[in-house]
């Protein structure tokens, strides 16, 4: 079993900066629009490969039945894509908030397909690997690809966007939001006219479209939204729960989180065009050329 010392895998989290559904597939997914970007915080996971073939998972949260985390789902639909029988210690330490809409799940998931891809040396290329996380969930690929995007389809059909990089208050209002009850919703618009990029980009155009619906269902994040929207222009992000809120200075986002009422709690951090899983994954090619150029 290899537990040589190594640094932790970062899962960042995403912001929805506008969520619009355009219609509905007969199998009952959703077509949409949105631009995904990432943040400079993030869950981080301890992976050790190990060649018994056994797959253990720790977490630092136990919402989730163990058989369901899709880190665990994740690592064995890449073994079964690959044919492998190798294992690894996995340890997820969650800072993100579960039912945020910040893509918790799915960033740990696609954190996990890609660091064993490159742990496992098992070779898939970054579309492979998209692929079996697009059976996962549909915001899987844009984490696998790590560039913030214009996403189309259920989210899978990607375009790389370069939005501005502010600051950002995220705020969690302290419970979470269930996806599926938010799409199912009867009275959730599912008829908006599709844009362009250029109308994001250039003249700021696009909202969500599970705003309305989240305040009727849930009046406390309703009033989130208001609250922080005296602040600084402000929007839920997904399906919620979280809302954020844009500055252009990291002072500013703090000086407003400091005066966050109870129990709403929340975080500053920048909004990225990159993902950290990029530049860890480069450290470790590089890291495993060095020791082959050492042999």
């Amino acid at each position: 079993m290899n537990k040589t010392p190594s640094a932790p895998w970062p899962a960042p989290a995403k912001l929805n900066l506008f969520l619009h559904v355009l219609g509905r597939r007969d199998d009952g997914y959703h077509l949409l629009q949105t631009v995904f970007q990432f943040l400079d915080y993030a869950d981080e996971l301890e992976i050790h490969p190990r060649e018994d073939g056994q797959l253990t998972l720790s977490r630092n949260y136990s919402d989730v039945a163990l058989e369901d985390d899709l880190v665990l789902r994740a690592a064995r639909s890449l073994r079964r894509a690959c044919g492998q029988d190798r294992g690894a210690d996995i340890r997820v330490h969650k800072r993100l908030p579960a039912g945020g809409g910040l893509g918790g799940g799915s960033s740990n998931a696609a954190t996990t397909l890609v660091a064993l891809n490159a742990l496992w040396r098992t070779g898939l290329t970054q579309e492979a690997l998209a692929q079996i996380g697009l059976q996962l969930g549909a915001d899987v690929p844009v984490f696998v690809h790590g560039q913030a995007a214009w996403a189309e389809g259920v989210g899978e059909r990607l375009t790389p966007v370069e939005p501005a990089r502010p600051w950002y208050l995220v705020v969690s209002p302290g419970f979470g939001v269930s996806t599926a009850r938010i799409f199912n919703a009867p009275d959730l618009t599912r008829n908006t006219p599709a844009i362009t990029i250029r109308d994001f980009l250039e003249d700021h155009r696009g909202r969500n479209d599970c705003e309305t619906v989240v305040r009727g269902m849930y009046p406390q994040i309703g009033e989130l939204i208001d609250w922080l929207g005296r602040h600084a222009p402000s929007r839920l992000t997904g399906t919620g729960g979280c809302v954020f809120a844009r500055f252009d200075a990291r002072e500013e986002a703090i000086r407003v989180q400091e005066m966050l009422p109870a129990p709403w709690q929340g975080f500053v951090a920048r909004g990225l065009n990159r993902s950290p899983l990029l530049q860890r994954l480069l450290e470790e090619q590089t890291l495993q050329l060095k020791v082959k150029s050492e042999k």
